[in-house]
C-alpha cells in the first residue's frame, strides 16, 4: 500500500522533472524545483508550473512553504502565504493534481526563476475533524478556489 509521495503528471512525463527530495535526514521538507523557466517582475506575481503532483492519506494534506533563501536573498513569497495541497486535489480531472507554486516579487528588481531551480519545500501534515463533522460529498474539480469562492 502507497502511503504518500510525488509522481510526475503526464503533460510533464518527458520533460525531465526531478521527484522532491530532503536534503538531509533530519529536513522536514521536500525541496519542489521549477518546471519552467519564468521571470517574475517587480511588485508582481507568477504561477509556476512544478510538473508533480501529490498521493496522501486523506486525513493529510501537503503543505507547501517558500524556500528561505528565496524569500531572505530574492525577496520572494508564496501569493497565499502557504499553500494547502489535499488528498483529494490528487488526480482529479480538471487538471490531474498538477501543483503550481505562487509566488510574489516584493522586491525593486525582476527575479529569474529558472528549470530545475527549487522554489519551494512540501511537508506531508496530519490534520484533526471536529467531533460532528457533517458527511461532505462535494468532488473536487480542480484547482485555486474549486471547492468555492
Amino acid at each position: 500500500m502507497r502511503n504518500r509521495g510525488f509522481e510526475i503528471v503526464s503533460d510533464f512525463k518527458d520533460k525531465y522533472i526531478n521527484l522532491p527530495t530532503r536534503k538531509t535526514s533530519k529536513s522536514a521538507g521536500y525541496d519542489i524545483e521549477a518546471a519552467e523557466d519564468k521571470i517574475i517582475k517587480a511588485g508582481q506575481m507568477a504561477v509556476i508550473a512544478t510538473g508533480l503532483k501529490a498521493y496522501m492519506q486523506d486525513d493529510e494534506y501537503l503543505g507547501i512553504h517558500i524556500r528561505s533563501s528565496l524569500a531572505f536573498k530574492k525577496n520572494l513569497n508564496l501569493v497565499n502565504s502557504q499553500g494547502v495541497i489535499d488528498a483529494d486535489y490528487y488526480n482529479n480531472e480538471d487538471n490531474e493534481g498538477h501543483i503550481m507554486i505562487g509566488l510574489i516579487n516584493f522586491g525593486d528588481e525582476d527575479v529569474e526563476i529558472t528549470k530545475g531551480m527549487r522554489i519551494a519545500q512540501a511537508i506531508f501534515y496530519k490534520f484533526l475533524t471536529i467531533d460532528d463533522e457533517k458527511n461532505v460529498d462535494t468532488i473536487r474539480s480542480g484547482g485555486f478556489g474549486s471547492t468555492g469562492e
